[in-house]
Formats: C-alpha cells, structure tokens, sequence
C-alpha cells in the first residue's frame, strides 16, 4: 500500500505518516526502483495501534518505546487499550449525569449544592500538563506555572492572543521572510518568560504544531494553515 492511500484510510496526513517514519515509528520499505514507500499489512496494523495509543494521549516517544519493547505483544496492548478506554467512558459518563444533573437544577427541577456541582468528576486531570512533565520534568512544569502566575493569567493570555493573531496576519509570506521572523521572534521570547526554552527545543515543539492533530487543530482556529506556517518559521529561527 502506498503512502497516500494508507493516509486516506487512516483518516490522516500524507505529512504524519512521513513524520512517523522520520522518527523511525513506522518506517515501511522503500521501493529501490522508485523510491516510494510500500506500507505492508503488519504496518497498516502498527499504524492502527498507534493511532489507538494517540487518542489515549500517548506521547509519539511512549508509543515508539512500547512498539520496541520485546515485552510488546498486539493482542495484549488492545486488551490494555479496551480497559483503558472503558475506565474513560465511565469518566465521562460521570461527566454527562453531573451535567444532566445540573440542566435540571438550571430548569428548577432539582436544588443543588456547592459541592454536588462537582461531585463525582475529577476536574484537576490535564492532559497537556501531563505531557509537559513526562517530556520535560517537573521542575521545568512548575517553573512555567509560577512565572505564569507572576505575569497573571488575564495577562498572559492577551499577550498570546495577540501574538497568535499577528502569526495569522502574515501566515502568507515566505517563513524566512523579515516580518515573519520578527513575529515568531516574540513567541520565542513570551514562551522564555513561562519557561526556559533553548532554540532546539523551540524547533522541537514547532514540529508537534503538526505531527500532533490537537496543536495542530487549536492553532489553526487563528487561521487556517497556521501551525504548518509557525512550525516552518520556528524552524528557520532556529537555523
């Protein structure tokens, strides 16, 4: 199977299964004659199973790690995919009858508490803050936090805003270009106020823009095309 019709029945991009092959998570064989990549039905599976470990909020590295392991066996891994995700529709269905609940108190069907408002729902779980330690540690997390709250929130998330909106703005031009580089320039320096961030890591983290379907969809609601257009400028600050 070739490259873009295994992207068309995977529901993903020609770019991700390239990515996933640069990082070495699923590297087919390639055709000596022609170059093209040959997809064989055990990396159709593979793709399968790492597309089931990214919607439980696996990190590509985890995933790359877990396929290598001489530990790893298929059946077990879907068996532990099922309970994972089963533990998850309880979550959520705790979620959807604490909401139920709540329409009927907003109707004056029902009186609630303070606290039955947030009974049964573990409110505190962040995805992406568990992303961030597991990647980069602890102490760097709660560095961020801290210079976050120093700055204060409703500060902050102007400052982004803005800086997100002026990306959009001149998403157009050519990444290397003065005026684009000036823009990604001061999300550089606003992501060093909250963190320490070297040029590499900032070229890292411009890449996920588009390996991972979440940045990738959040940063496009400025405009479309966005996160291909930063991660490309990140890249270019970087060199």
């Amino acid at each position: 199977m070739r490259t873009k019709e295994l992207a068309d029945i995977a529901g993903i991009s020609v770019r991700t299964l390239h990515y996933y092959d640069t990082i070495g998570l699923l590297s087919p064989e390639i055709d000596r004659e022609n170059g093209y990549r040959n997809y064989s039905d055990q990396d159709v599976s593979t793709l399968q199973q790492i597309l089931f470990f990214r919607q439980l909020n696996f990190k590509l590295t985890q995933i790359k790690d877990i396929l290598n392991s001489p530990k790893y066996h298929q059946t077990e891994a879907l068996l532990e995919q099922k309970d994972i995700i089963l533990k998850e529709q309880t979550r959520l269905n705790n979620i959807l009858k604490l909401i139920d609940k709540t329409i009927q108190a907003e109707r004056g069907e029902i009186t609630m508490t303070n606290e039955e408002k947030f009974s049964g729902v573990d409110f505190s779980h962040n995805p992406y803050e568990q992303e961030a330690r597991e990647k980069w540690g602890d102490e760097k997390v709660e560095q961020a936090n801290q210079n976050l709250k120093k700055m204060g929130t409703k500060e902050a998330e102007r400052e982004f805003d803005v800086i997100y909106t002026k990306l959009a703005d001149v998403r157009h031009l050519d990444p290397e270009s003065d005026a684009a580089q000036q823009e990604i320039g001061k999300w550089y320096d606003f992501l060093n106020k909250v963190g320490e961030y070297t040029p590499e890591m900032f070229k890292n983290l411009g890449e996920m823009y588009t390996a991972d379907e979440r940045f990738t969809k959040n940063i496009d609601k400025y405009g479309d095309g966005l996160a291909e257009f930063m991660k490309e400028a990140m890249t270019v600050y970087y060199e």
